[in-house]
């Protein structure tokens, strides 16, 4: 673990960020819990810093401080083969719906804008868009109704640094040894820092179910001394 940079954190924590922090200063890191984060903190103007923390925060320290998180391509998931989704998954745009897509899962592009989610016609979607775009790009989803297990895949430089399941169970040992063949096939496609979830189900085995960026995923059991170079690696310092 590089601990030059010091980790910004919200002022309050949960306690998986409360991990990260123990780790952290374990390791000899500095640590700064930010509570007014979205006024500058002139000390930290010319250090290094590593930021974790949820998408509001993460955003406003990130530019106030002049540095660039690193995230996966959050349209990733529709470009990949069929071997890795074992499912379905288009990239639309909202007018792009229609009633015979239903039932289905959409999740937005763009982070939070809604509740990614089950619906089970296209007025039960519409309930909830008010007000977007229709030119806004979803990513639709054809149902899995077995999935088990569901695993965390915490990847620093290709390396899995730790994995663990927070959803059911089923044989992780299969499926760390398919997330490394997705690595395999897929690593130009990666930021050098990713979370990659993964499911599995009776009928397909094992899947990517989305990405996620470091610098604001749950450990979601992973072990925070073993990921804590892939926070550091979220955090792009410009100058």
């Amino acid at each position: 673990m590089n601990t030059s940079a010091i980790l910004l954190i919200p002022q309050k924590t949960d306690i998986e960020q409360q991990q990260v922090v123990s780790a952290w200063g374990e390791n000899g890191g500095r640590i700064k819990r930010l509570d007014k984060f979205w006024i500058k903190n002139e000390d930290l103007a010319n250090q290094r810093i590593a930021i974790y923390g949820n998408l509001a925060f993460a955003f406003v320290v990130a530019q106030i401080y002049n540095v660039e998180r690193l995230s996966p391509d959050d349209t990733l998931i529709a470009k990949l083969e069929d071997k890795w989704t074992k499912r379905i998954v288009q990239l639309k745009t909202i007018e792009q719906l229609s009633a015979q897509d239903f039932p289905t899962f959409i999740k937005p592009v763009v982070p939070k804008i809604f509740v990614a989610g089950f619906f089970q016609s296209l007025e039960d979607f519409q309930e909830i868009i008010s007000g977007l775009p229709i030119t806004e790009e979803i990513l639709v989803a054809t149902i899995v109704t077995d999935i088990l297990a569901e695993a965390r895949c915490y990847i620093c430089d290709g390396v899995i640094m730790d994995i663990a399941f927070y959803e059911g169970s089923a044989d992780l040992q299969e499926g760390e040894k398919f997330v490394s063949d997705f690595i395999t096939d897929y690593k130009d496609h990666l930021p050098s820092v990713v979370v990659v979830d993964i499911a599995f189900s009776e009928k397909t085995g094992w899947f990517v179910l989305e990405f996620n960026a470091c610098w604001g995923a749950g450990l979601n059991n992973c072990k925070a001394e073993k990921i804590v170079d892939c926070i550091i690696g979220a955090t792009i310092n410009i100058t």
